[in-house]
């Protein structure tokens, strides 16, 4: 689960989120992005941002009113 303050929906804590998914992202499925990549002849961080986006929708996010 992921505690946000409401408002605390700053450009910043969008950044910090989307630094978070992109760690989680290479944490779970980085040998395999990698093998990917390579072999499509991919850009590895565009294809991590996109993922990490993807990522975030599978969060259960907690909202502190």
């Amino acid at each position: 689960m992921v505690y946000l303050n409401f408002t605390d929906l700053s450009e910043e804590a969008q950044e910090r989120l989307l630094k978070s998914s992109k760690e989680d992202v290479k944490h779970k499925y980085g040998k395999s992005l990698i093998e990917y990549a390579s072999s499509h002849n991919v850009n590895l961080d565009k294809m991590l941002d996109e993922e990490a986006v993807r990522n975030l929708y599978s969060y259960t996010y907690v909202f502190n009113i």
